[in-house]
């Protein structure tokens, strides 16, 4: 094979999880002032009920909070390690319009709200709606099994954690950038490989004029970034469209081991989650997860997180091919999915 690969990453994204772990410097504890900031903000947009999926930053006035919240998520999120942990927002003394017009308030400080689904929900809930992974319209997001390492279709995925299970549901992440650098040292041979167009499943939600699959290599390399994206469950159902792609034996093998150095120990890492965190994680060079998880039975209690997709302003350029999976690969403008008649909304409850 001629192709030949990227440098080593040695960026702050390239990191070890047991190092990542014993660090503190990833997590952002939100003062007083900060709290009364964010709480300033909400009190009058949810008393008057605003449409939520229609908030915009002179909207949300965060005058302290805003300019730090945006230098630290450019700094470690988008050309950092990758990710950060906000902690400390009073949900438990919040309504659920107050939570998620909150939320979506800090969101917009930091990019453009994408639809996360063919419904056009800018505002996500994740929480096990009963269903189950085999069914090829659910997305894994919908059920209580574990989600596996993958990323998401925008610059920005971002969780706000309401309500933890009863014993489970851990988030876990590992950097993309690390697993391209174990791969690239051990068998630089399959890791060719996943420079190359692989099939995944759209899951039922296809855009007007395409396939119910699209056709991204899991690593690309493009203007001086490494960028991943990747869902092994949906590549292998993927593979249950006739006019798609076969995957080789060499190509099974490569995505084996990229699955392997994914739940590694010595490469990834696990956080619990409180209510009150925000979880912001840059999907072009880290991974997320979550562990499967037991629920309580009393339907108040159980496990519920809000979600974000976000388009960055001042996120890294992506390579053209993206553009089958995010509509558009204009900075700012791109991610999230669109099927015909999608209207963008912020419901308050899952759907």
């Amino acid at each position: 094979m001629s192709l030949d690969l990227p440098p080593a990453q040695t960026c702050a994204a390239a990191w070890y999880g047991p190092e990542m772990t014993r660090r503190t410097d990833w997590q952002m504890v939100l003062g007083a002032g900060e709290i009364a900031e964010i709480e300033a903000a909400t009190r009058p947009l949810a008393a008057r009920e605003a449409d939520i999926a229609a908030i915009r930053p002179a909207d949300f006035p965060l005058p302290t909070l805003a300019p730090r919240l945006k230098q630290r998520v450019a700094d470690e999120v988008l050309n950092g390690r990758g990710f950060l942990l906000m902690r400390g927002l009073p949900v438990e003394r919040w309504t659920m319009r107050e939570s998620a017009t909150a939320f979506f308030g800090l969101g917009v400080h930091l990019g453009s709200a994408r639809s996360q689904n063919g419904k056009g929900h800018v505002l996500g809930h994740v929480q096990d709606l009963g269903l189950a992974s085999n069914d090829p319209n659910v997305r894994i997001y919908q059920t209580h099994e574990r989600q596996t390492f993958h990323t998401d279709s925008c610059d920005i995925v971002g969780l706000l954690c309401l309500k933890t299970a009863k014993s489970g549901g851990l988030s876990a992440l590992v950097s993309s950038s690390t697993i391209f650098n174990e791969m690239r040292q051990r068998r630089p041979d399959l890791l060719k490989l996943l420079f190359q167009p692989v099939p995944t499943d759209r899951r039922g939600e296809v855009p007007a004029g395409q396939k119910p699959y699209f056709e991204i290599p899991p690593f690309s390399w493009y203007q001086g970034h490494l960028t991943a994206i990747y869902q092994r469950q949906y590549i292998d159902s993927a593979q249950r469209f006739p006019d798609a792609p076969r995957l080789s034996p060499q190509h099974v093998e490569a995505l084996d081991m990229f699955d392997a150095l994914t739940n590694d120990p010595a490469l990834n890492m696990f956080m619990e989650f409180k209510p009150g965190d925000v979880q912001l994680v840059h999907n072009h060079t880290i991974l997320h997860d979550r562990t499967d998880f037991e629920d309580w039975p009393e339907p108040e209690r159980r496990r519920h997180l809000l979600r974000l997709w976000l388009a960055a302003d001042k996120a890294r350029p992506l390579p053209p091919v993206f553009a089958q999976r995010y509509g558009s690969v204009a900075v700012g403008d791109r991610g999230g999915i669109i099927v015909r008649g999608t209207r963008l909304n912020a419901p308050l409850e899952a759907v």
